[in-house]
């Protein structure tokens, strides 16, 4: 995992808000997937830091979320 700042959506990028986020946009999470990795960011702060998975790590993170 990284920690980046996020002072663009890069080229390419297509953010998805998470389909758990509140209905109210609270605690909202937004990630968009490339070839080899997953990014996340606060889709309130879209210009704020964005954590960086491995595709692998984000698979193994999930799996374990949903246990």
């Amino acid at each position: 995992m990284t920690l980046k700042p996020s002072a663009s959506d890069g080229p390419g990028l297509e953010w998805i808000k998470s389909t758990h986020s509140g209905s109210d946009n609270n605690d909202c999470v937004e990630t968009a997937t490339t070839t080899d990795a997953v990014h996340v960011r606060d889709s309130k702060d879209k210009q704020g830091p964005q954590l960086d998975f491995t595709r692998g790590a984000w698979t193994r993170f999930v799996a374990h979320a949903r246990a």
